[in-house]
């Protein structure tokens, strides 16, 4: 029952990469380190985000109540793992993801004063865990991450500002504990995953002229709490909590914060802490589902241009159809994602994002071997 009701409960909470706080993408997960023997899995899936927002109408430039037309581009995302056993007592895993990522792109032509501001941000990370377990059913695990990040922003209403930021890979690592009682399915897991420091080469521009410079983006550290027990016969209760260090997040290239008098490009006021609770039911050998519900906060206050979302409330549904050593996972996931307001300069708030939605399509394939 385990293994089928599992990979149809992360397909059900991913769906193909999560609309979470800042700009989280896929939630660090290391749960394959607990798959059974040999295993390996690839994922791809697709994430339809729809924002969009309209500006204030009062006496002040570029505030003329206009909207802005969908700014958040829709995107691909792809993810993999292999895990091995070595012996009874220890496993090892090679995890590649896709943590953090932006896909901003105000349409050109509107009378938005962010019209035809792009902003693009890509991260991939490569990860290997080692786990110990001890007669008790208690584990011990911890790893490296390697994690590269590239970004780039075209600003045309902040002094025809741009920034392309060359990749820079940068060391991290990821420690945890969990505990497992097989006979019920049951399984904690607290893993925390520390910041890393990327130093990234920034070619900047605007109508003062061109600037090299270097910015720090520290990719957050963050803690995850991810649960499951069984509660019945072929019934799984399963769910997570993740907190995000985004108050300390921050993109701030020199020349930006030049035209905007300490502005930052990207930033966060508020730490998240995202939640999912889900059920899981397998109705033969062959086939499981799995229903869940996700849940982040809205802290209110005022949010980035390029990123003018806050908070969601979600809903999942995956299944697993599984034959001989295969199982394959589909799932599709709705956010409402929470209204926010933003700002223009002095003028606070200058826009209103409300109403908005984000689809996630996701597909899984694994082999034991």
């Amino acid at each position: 029952m385990e293994r089928i009701l599992l990979t149809a409960s992360v397909i059900a909470m991913g769906a193909s990469g999560a609309f979470a706080g800042g700009i989280d993408r896929s939630g660090q997960s290391v749960a394959v380190i607990f798959e059974n023997g040999n295993y390996a899995e690839f994922s791809l899936g697709n994430v339809n985000p729809s924002v969009s927002g309209q500006a204030l109408a009062i006496p002040a430039p570029g505030l003329n109540g206009a909207l802005s037309g969908d700014m958040a581009a829709s995107y691909t995302q792809f993810s993999g793992a292999i895990k091995y056993k070595f012996s009874d007592n220890l496993d090892g895993a090679l995890i590649f993801d896709q943590p953090y990522g932006a896909n901003v792109d105000y349409p050109a032509g509107t009378a938005y004063y962010a019209t035809g501001s792009t902003a693009t941000l890509k991260t991939t990370a490569i990860t290997g865990v080692l786990q110990y377990t001890m007669p008790s059913n208690v584990s011990v695990y911890g790893g490296l991450r390697y994690e590269t990040m590239s970004a780039e922003a075209s600003i045309p209403f902040v002094a025809g500002y741009t920034a392309t930021g060359s990749k820079d890979g940068a060391l991290g690592y990821l420690v945890g504990i969990a505990y497992e009682k097989p006979e019920i399915a049951l399984r904690v897991a607290l893993t925390y995953n520390s910041k890393i420091k990327h130093e990234i080469d920034t070619a900047e521009a605007s109508l003062f002229g061109p600037l090299n410079t270097v910015t720090e983006v520290n990719s957050p550290k963050s803690v995850n709490l991810e649960f499951q027990s069984g509660v019945a016969k072929d019934t799984l209760v399963f769910g997570s909590i993740r907190w995000v260090d985004w108050s300390n997040f921050d993109i701030s290239p020199t020349q930006y914060g030049v035209l905007t008098s300490g502005g930052s490009l990207v930033s966060y006021d508020n730490d998240t802490i995202s939640y999912s609770l889900g059920v899981g039911r397998k109705f033969n050998e062959h086939w499981s589902a799995a229903l869940t519900l996700g849940y982040e906060k809205q802290d209110g206050g005022i949010a980035s241009n390029l990123g003018p979302t806050d908070g969601y409330k979600s809903i999942g549904l995956g299944a697993t159809y599984t034959q001989d050593n295969m199982k394959i996972s589909a799932g599709v996931r709705y956010v409402d994602i929470g209204d926010a307001q933003v700002q223009l300069g002095p003028v606070s708030p200058s826009a209103n994002f409300t109403d908005n939605h984000a689809v996630g399509f996701g597909m899984r394939v694994g082999f034991s071997f």
